[in-house]
């Protein structure tokens, strides 16, 4: 009975143990990092969704109310043991004194158990009155350049509101984004691999995150001199030169004439050049015409059609959710736009703020298919500011600094759309729906419940008097000339679509954790494209008139090893839609499609739900999923086979009415026959064995001068060099 009364008192805090007057343990600044560091709010273990063992604790211990609570209060405080500190199972299982399915985490004569044995001594208190809060987190050094194999040890440094600091790294998690480059252990020691490139070493301490780049060039050293001879188109040529020159590598030569026409003609118009442009390109001696066809690309409406396909992917919902005319309409209305070279700023304003039918107004199918703040919130910061809020709905990003106040403040501008019709009644949803400004509305915090105002990730936003809805607002906000994210985000995204890879991967995850791997180059593009008005065509010339997007695809001894700094032309397999459109122009046969009119091009569905073997196959997004924006970009032994073997596409080129057929009724000699095949397939001259090669076959005893003709198209159709852009 004594014993009893004896523990109240202490938990309590009616009587003070001797222990208890010195070093007071704040739970916040002591505790936690300590939970946190040796895995115990982690997913595996107690952090994960229902806890482990009974015993819950929020993931990463991001919330340290709900964290105290489970430990000093909950279960009658079974956890925890202040008149015998030393028999908590807080202590006696990370010590693995007991049984502990997480196995030994702390050691008894370590100053971890020693904080949180003092913390149970003292009662448990939940905060120490006049503890300082944490301010930021920082790590020296923040920037290393190491050599093969060289170590380097990292120290970090937690900074207080008090103006105090304290040496966290053994309490600190570290993480590398690239471990072959540079690996890190949970002490902070870095090692760099025998790989050349960069690394950036996450650093975490509680909800406070820094990082270190990490950069390790080659070991043979490049004369400066070299880089300064490069040629430099633009301002993009120049960047590019200065990270290769920090790697000690030298770029590639730059391409031939055939390889750069197909090149730029299937970025910017995803279609390949017609043999007549091949001819006439070729022909040209003038040192300005790649950037005449660069200009005459970007004029053409298959420029339009080509990259509104692109962001038809990101923005086009499954029909048979939303509707198929709601879809049809909300596809007509993104490729007009596209056709009129809309700014990119007034696209994503008039999209954002969109009011008005289903069936008059296309843009408003956004807010058809997303129907609660929340999921039009998530879908708007991470297409046009590149920011991933999704973790952040149901606990603290792990890898940033956003948390649930932030996600649903975020999505608090999208709260009060005013809807009238039938919803989405799946799979067949055909009624139209009118959206307006609604007059009320609100967002609660999931955990307070408390209403939250709208507040924008970063930066202000202020309600102006004549915005009539909060969306015009955030609108504003989300295409300000100060908003860097906002130009950033979608210059990474055609750099990407250009160059083979962006500047950040994934092209729609930009934190700290994960830099770019050239920021300044990413910087200038981002001014560039606002300067320019947000004009989408200027951001392709700018990046296709570069010396470094006309670099060859063949590596040489010093970037064999680059993915990722652009020293050599990056190959990518042809967009599934570019694809068909190719074999579509080369065999001469037109494609049918469902509920497509006649003539009509692949990029020019409106619907993944359109039959076509060949487009499933070459990796359009899958119909069913919701949204359907995942491509395939890999290539596979199925499409190789399907090539080979498709009934439809040999019925093209065997076609009476085909190409092959057109050329063997010419009188084209065999020579002009050659031309004629490698300019249509291959957009360039054949070489002299070539020549050889198909006169041989043309020449051969008994042979059908159509039949060989379609037997050479269909094995020029089965190569690498088709499929693959160089």
């Amino acid at each position: 009975m004594l014993a009893r009364l004896f523990l109240l008192c202490v938990v309590h805090g009616a009587i003070c143990l001797p222990q208890a007057q010195a070093q007071p343990v704040d739970f916040d600044n002591d505790v936690q990092p300590i939970l946190t560091r040796f895995g115990c709010t982690s997913g595996p273990c107690h952090g994960k969704a229902r806890g482990q063992g009974g015993f819950q604790l929020s993931l990463l211990g991001f919330d340290s109310d709900f964290d105290h609570e489970a430990i000093a209060r909950e279960g009658r405080g079974r956890r925890v043991f202040p008149a015998a500190p030393e028999q908590s199972l807080l202590l006696l299982k990370p010590t693995a004194e007991v049984p502990h399915g997480g196995g030994r985490r702390l050691d008894k004569d370590g100053p971890e158990y020693q904080t949180i044995l003092r913390w149970i001594r003292q009662g448990m208190p939940r905060g120490v009155e006049g503890a300082p809060t944490l301010k930021k987190v920082t790590v020296a050094p923040d920037t290393l350049v190491l050599k093969n194999g060289q170590e380097e040890d990292l120290s970090v440094t937690a900074h207080y509101s008090d103006g105090s600091t304290r040496n966290i790294t053994r309490l600190a998690a570290f993480q590398s984004s690239e471990a072959p480059v540079a690996s890190v252990t949970e002490h902070g020691r870095v090692k760099a691999g025998i790989i050349m490139g960069d690394a950036a070493v996450m650093v975490r301490y509680r909800d406070m995150i820094a990082v270190c780049d990490i950069t390790v060039p080659r070991p043979e050293a490049v004369p400066k001199e070299l880089y300064a001879t490069l040629p430099m188109n633009n301002f993009v040529d120049g960047l590019v030169w200065n990270k290769l020159r920090k790697l000690n590598v030298t770029p590639s030569h730059l391409c031939s004439d055939s390889v750069f026409l197909r090149r730029v003609t299937t970025d910017i118009c995803g279609r390949v050049p017609r043999p007549e442009e091949v001819r006439e390109f070729l022909a040209d001696e003038s040192p300005e015409k790649r950037s005449r066809v660069i200009d005459r690309l970007l004029k053409e409406p298959d420029y339009a059609d080509h990259w509104a396909n692109k962001w038809m992917d990101l923005l086009r919902p499954n029909p048979y959710r939303v509707g198929i005319k709601t879809v049809l309409n909300y596809d007509r209305w993104i490729r007009e736009r596209f056709h009129q070279r809309m700014p990119w700023d007034q696209f994503v304003r008039e999209l954002v703020a969109a009011r008005g039918s289903t069936f008059r107004y296309g843009g408003v199918t956004l807010f058809r298919d997303r129907r609660s703040p929340d999921e039009v919130g998530t879908l708007v910061s991470q297409l046009f500011v590149g920011v991933r809020l999704e973790c952040a709905k149901c606990h603290h990003h792990p890898f940033e600094k956003w948390g649930q106040d932030d996600f649903y403040s975020f999505a608090a501008w999208f709260s009060r759309i005013g809807r009238k019709g039938t919803g989405v009644s799946p799979p067949i949803s055909g009624s139209e729906e009118f959206f307006f400004v609604g007059k009320s509305g609100s967002v609660r915090h999931p955990v307070t419940n408390e209403v939250l105002e709208p507040r924008p990730l970063f930066g202000t936003a202020e309600v102006q008097p004549d915005d009539a809805d909060l969306r015009e607002t955030v609108a504003r906000w989300l295409t300000s000339k100060e908003n860097h994210l906002f130009a950033q985000v979608m210059a990474n995204r055609v750099w990407a679509d250009l160059m083979g890879r962006g500047l950040v991967e994934p092209v729609d995850d930009f934190r700290a954790t994960n830099p770019a791997t050239n920021q300044p180059l990413l910087t200038a593009l981002g001014e560039h494209f606002r300067d320019s008005d947000f004009s989408l065509p200027e951001l392709i010339r700018v990046i296709a008139e570069s010396h470094a997007y006309q670099l060859s695809s063949l590596p040489n001894d010093t970037n064999i090893a680059d993915t990722r700094n652009y020293s050599r032309h990056y190959r990518q397999r042809l967009r599934a839609e570019v694809l068909l459109d190719a074999f579509t122009e080369i065999s001469g046969v037109p494609q049918k499609f469902d509920a497509m009119p006649p003539g009509t091009r692949a990029k020019q569905i409106w619907t993944h739900r359109t039959k076509s073997l060949f487009l499933d196959t070459f990796g359009r997004p899958d119909p069913n999923q919701d949204p359907p924006c995942e491509r395939i970009t890999e290539s596979t032994v199925v499409q190789s086979l399907h090539l080979m073997n498709a009934e439809e596409l040999h019925t093209n080129v065997t076609s009476d009415k085909g190409t092959a057929a057109s050329i063997a009724a010419s009188e084209k000699t065999p020579d002009e026959i050659a031309k004629e095949l490698y300019h249509l397939v291959y957009s360039r001259n054949p070489t002299a064995i070539e020549r050889k090669l198909v006169n041989d076959v043309l020449a051969a005893e008994g042979v059908n001068r159509r039949h060989a003709i379609e037997d050479i198209m269909w094995a020029m159709l089965n190569t690498a060099e088709f499929v693959i852009q160089n």
